[in-house]
């Protein structure tokens, strides 16, 4: 089995120290890969070969159109290996090959949507109060950008990273989760495909507290974007203040799904396991907190339970399969020690609450799909991320008290409103702290849209505009045309 290697200044090249890791398929625990095991002197490497590169300026004086055309060849790339990306991974992550299939499709238009806006904004001539003088604001790249993505969506994540970062003109060091590289290391083969410089995009894989610490602590690295765990954000802000980069982070949530009487109940339902069991809850945005109405209640959590009691497990590669393993052993621990913590808080547990019986999944972490109620909000299930397939239902009878519940977190990426009265559905989400609130809709997002969180959820955003920007400095420039003494000394 050959070692997947690293990338460093154009070279496909092994860890320094010759370590690897095993990479590991979730549904059976079968060894898939080899990968190299890097650590802080491959980081190191790396970090030079993206500094050299950038201070050579042969990428970021690139024409921006340039840099798009090889973003769109990329996305061109990613769309004639669709298939071989989407089996790879689901067998890194367990998820099913048709929800990585679209994976694959959002990951290439991400490409593509940077790719057409890289020359849009050439900057603007602002008005100025000195005579004979122009007054301009342009855009340039920060620098060498430090780029850490997590294990549950490997490429999505890389991708939104990846694409504005190159077209605005940076160069890079990628650090994919040490679990889930495979992806991550195919389009970085389809980027030096595509023409992108030596030196300009770097791939170092490799544990966060080694390579990760050096990306955060190196004073070359002018910018970490990060997603992943609140608590290793909170690390890396403060690595990150030995030379004040800037931060983009996206650590998490615990959602909000509130649905009002009025709304289209059978959607509603079907809505509100879409929010959760896509990839076995393993998503920073899932609507694991079900907030509804106290006079439909009864009635929503026993459909909710007949249609969760239906879910079917089992490989990703199995068409039948609707939910996947857990991402690892250490993972699945922590969903059943959270659902312990839960019983011992009060919760009941209507449906789930266990690993499955049947004997074709006992190699794999799977844990059964899982419906929490007589849940409040002071209840720690209520308030930490679980990150797993699990939802808590909690009851409301008022508008007032529904808001009160869904911004009564630390967090706030997202949320969604259920309901038929318009009115209704604007009040609330004027009320709602949080980064993207969806009406009658959970869970969609799109190139075009920007992407964060309020709160505890992170600093900065993804995708959109916005999300360009996080990869550029403001520079405002005055000519002036007929300088004269001012003659004050």
């Amino acid at each position: 089995m050959d070692t997947k290697k690293q990338f460093i200044n154009g070279e496909w090249v092994l860890a320094l120290s010759e370590q690897t890791r095993e990479i590991i398929n979730p549904f059976n625990q079968e060894v898939v890969a080899i990968a190299a095991e890097g650590n802080e002197e491959d980081a190191k490497l790396a970090i030079k070969a993206a500094r050299d590169a950038f201070d050579r300026g042969e990428w970021s004086q690139t024409s921006a159109t340039e840099r798009g055309r090889i973003v769109h060849k990329i996305a061109d790339l990613i769309e004639r290996d669709k298939e071989e990306l989407a089996e790879i991974e689901s067998l890194d992550t367990g998820k099913t090959v048709e929800e990585s299939r679209g994976d694959m499709d959002d990951i290439a238009g991400v490409f593509r949507y940077y790719a057409e806006i890289a020359d849009k904004d050439g900057g603007e001539i602002i008005d100025s109060p000195i005579p004979n003088s122009i007054s301009k604001v342009v855009k340039e790249p920060v620098g060498v950008c430090g780029q850490i993505t997590p294990w549950n969506y490997p490429l999505l994540q890389a991708s939104w990273k990846l694409a504005p970062a190159l077209v605005t003109g940076n160069t890079l060091v990628m650090k994919p989760s040490e679990i889930t590289p495979l992806t991550t290391v195919k389009v970085f083969e389809l980027m030096e495909e595509a023409g992108v410089p030596n030196g300009v995009a770097n791939l170092v894989l490799g544990a966060g507290n080694s390579v990760g610490q050096e990306l955060s602590t190196n004073t070359d690295v002018d910018l970490i974007s990060f997603t992943g765990g609140i608590q290793t954000g909170k690390r890396i802000m403060q690595a990150a203040s030995v030379n004040v980069k800037k931060l983009a982070l996206e650590l998490g949530g615990k959602n909000p799904n509130v649905v009002f009487a009025d709304a289209d109940f059978d959607t509603a339902v079907d809505q509100a396991l879409n929010a959760v069991f896509f990839h076995a809850g393993q998503i920073c945005s899932a609507g694991t907190r079900l907030i509804v109405e106290e006079s439909i209640h009864d009635e929503f959590v026993d459909a909710l339970v007949k249609r969760v009691e239906n879910i079917r497990l089992g490989s990703g590669f199995d068409e039948k399969t609707q939910m996947g393993p857990l991402i690892s052993e250490e993972h699945l621990n922590k969903v059943v020690q959270y659902v312990e913590d839960g019983k011992k808080e009060g919760v009941t547990v209507a449906t789930g609450g266990r690993r499955p019986e049947s004997p074709e999944l006992q190699d794999g972490f799977f844990y059964l799909p899982t419906v929490l109620t007589n849940c409040t909000t002071d209840m720690d299930v209520v308030q930490n991320e679980g990150f797993g397939p699990v939802i808590t239902v909690e009851k409301f009878t008022s508008e007032e008290e529904a808001m009160k519940l869904a911004n009564d977190s630390i967090y706030g990426l997202a949320g969604g409103v259920w309901t038929k009265d318009i009115a209704k559905a604007e009040r609330c989400v004027a009320k709602m702290r949080m980064g993207t609130v969806w009406i009658n809709e959970f869970n969609v997002y799109f190139p075009h849209a920007p992407w964060g969180g309020f709160k505890q959820s992170g600093i900065g955003r993804e995708l959109g505009k916005s999300g360009l920007e996080e990869y550029q400095e403001t520079k405002h420039i005055l000519h002036n045309l007929d300088p004269q003494a001012l003659n004050w000394f």
